[in-house]
């Protein structure tokens, strides 16, 4: 006798808890006018701060955006810095002209041994400002929009149980035969979605996880460790859900993002540090017991001879997730042992 059960799949759902996140928690940058956020920002103050390393083509539009628009034109933005990561061309001289303080990365803490990487940059720029709001918007943007800025901190300045709004677009990948109009993003969707999904289906409601528009209270960035390379990003969302669950961030969208892109060996580097970073967290709140730690070493091959038989040249590069403490734990160290020599 044959089953009258139907030969239908089962729907698949993400979880009621991200289902109803979405919805709630996500937004559009043109939800938030920067003349209507005014009253709600009342004394609350607003710091961007940019990375930046050999930038010089992009980062004077960006801080000049920035200043016409938010310090000049609607005054939601306090302060404006750009992060020197040690540029061999003429950032910081553009950035300066164009009105931001610039701080050179080894410049901050300088009694910390220097560190390299773009969260390196980031954790700099968040010590060298005041702002209870941080907005950090990377420095290699081409068609870059005030309404990337007022659109993260629209949800914080009205929402107090918001801690850190991430920013989403549509990454279109330039290349020979065309481009693809969501192509970009190749390390999200290859490397941190697949990693996070399974391990933190948390945060699977996130379009952009690695995005590096985001902006974040004080009070909850001086609170996490910031990995010093790629893996910065991954690393703030894991340990604010962590720390302060789900409903504590946000998404918004930003409409559009073109930069420049890198290659793919670069790409591998940055997935590296990635991962890393997720088995490091993956550890350190218990959810996957390793008997070996991962290896931090990624060798990667490139034309060249290598003196071991074949045509390529073996280029080593060390992926481990190195990390500053979080800043609030540095600076109450600091104020301790002053106290101490008082």
């Amino acid at each position: 006798m044959r089953s009258n059960r139907t030969n239908e799949k089962a729907e698949l759902k993400v979880s009621a808890d991200v289902g109803s996140w979405l919805p709630r928690r996500s937004s559009q940058s043109a939800d938030w006018r920067p003349a209507d956020l005014l009253a709600a920002k009342g004394g609350t103050t607003v710091s961007v701060v940019i990375p930046a390393r050999d930038e010089q083509e992009t980062v004077g539009d960006i801080v000049r955006t920035i200043r016409r628009d938010l310090v000049e034109g609607v005054p939601l933005v306090d302060e404006v810095l750009v992060v020197d990561s040690r540029s061999q061309d003429a950032t910081a001289e553009v950035a300066s002209a164009a009105g931001a303080t610039v701080v050179a990365q080894d410049s901050v803490l300088p009694m910390l041994p220097g560190m390299d990487g773009k969260g390196e940059a980031l954790w700099k720029g968040l010590a060298a400002t005041t702002g209870d709001i941080v907005v950090f918007v990377d420095g290699d943007l081409y068609d870059f929009t005030s309404g990337y800025v007022s659109g993260l901190l629209g949800p914080l300045l009205t929402d107090e149980s918001l801690a850190y709004v991430k920013g989403f677009y549509h990454r279109p990948l330039v290349g020979a035969a065309g481009t693809d109009a969501d192509g970009g993003g190749r390390v999200t969707e290859l490397v941190a979605r697949p990693l996070l999904n399974m391990y933190w289906p948390e945060l699977a409601g996130f379009v952009q996880p690695l995005a590096g528009e985001y902006a974040g209270r004080r009070e909850v960035l001086e609170s996490i460790p910031f990995v010093v390379n790629y893996g910065v990003e991954v690393g703030h969302l894991i340990d604010i859900l962590e720390s302060r669950g789900l409903d504590a961030l946000g998404q918004v969208d930003l409409g559009k993002r073109v930069h420049r892109h890198q290659t793919t060996q670069a790409l591998g580097r940055m997935s590296g540090q990635i991962m890393q970073t997720l088995f490091d967290r993956l550890a350190h709140y218990g959810r996957l017991v390793s008997a070996q730690p991962p290896a931090t070493l990624l060798a990667q091959f490139r034309r060249g001879e290598s003196g071991h038989g074949i045509e390529r040249e073996m280029v080593l590069t060390d992926v481990s997730c190195r990390q500053r403490p979080p800043l609030a734990e540095l600076l109450a160290d600091g104020a301790a042992r002053l106290r101490e020599i008082a």
